[in-house]
């Protein structure tokens, strides 16, 4: 494998979906897990499953295939994961949500809201030295969008990490 394909594939993101009970202390026992491999996590959601006792966590990272691979052993060992898996490259749905805040002034804001309806963002909040802008979907089309808006004044930005479920019968 060539050196830039190899280093291609290490920096390629990851998606997880781990299934753990809801308890205290469960979010530090799999964080703790990532870190004593020094694998970086670049972004986690945790949400209540369908089960009230039970939590989704989504974790996105890049790095090593083969770490990662025994991040996903260990993980599966704690005794409060049910089930953890790398969901990259399957057939899944996949979104996150980006609140975006623009300091311009009102008469500057045409292409601003031309690049936001491009995109599909809605302004949640309109007022005469800034605005806020939300949209959802992919990470690639939520990085496009944000670099349009920062040479627009963009000054504040906040996402919620992308979220994930598995299509048709297989299990997230």
């Amino acid at each position: 494998m060539a050196a830039p394909e190899a280093a291609q594939r290490r920096r390629r993101p990851h998606t997880l979906s781990l299934f753990v009970a809801n308890k205290p202390g469960v979010l530090v026992r799999v964080a703790l897990v990532f870190a004593r491999r020094n694998y970086n996590i670049e972004s986690l959601v945790v949400s209540p499953a369908a089960r009230g006792d039970f939590s989704r966590m989504t974790v996105t990272c890049s790095g090593d295939p083969a770490t990662l691979e025994q991040i996903i052993k260990q993980l599966t060992k704690l005794v409060d994961v049910v089930h953890a898996t790398d969901h990259t490259g399957d057939a899944s749905y996949e979104t996150e949500v980006a609140l975006v805040k623009i300091v311009q002034p009102m008469d500057r804001r045409t292409e601003t809201l031309q690049i936001a309806e491009h995109y599909g963002a809605k302004v949640v909040d309109y007022g005469p030295e800034s605005l806020i802008l939300r949209a959802y979907g992919g990470s690639e089309k939520l990085d496009a969008m944000i670099e349009l808006l920062r040479p627009k004044g963009l000054t504040d930005l906040v996402r919620s990490g992308k979220i994930l479920m598995a299509r048709g019968l297989q299990e997230t």
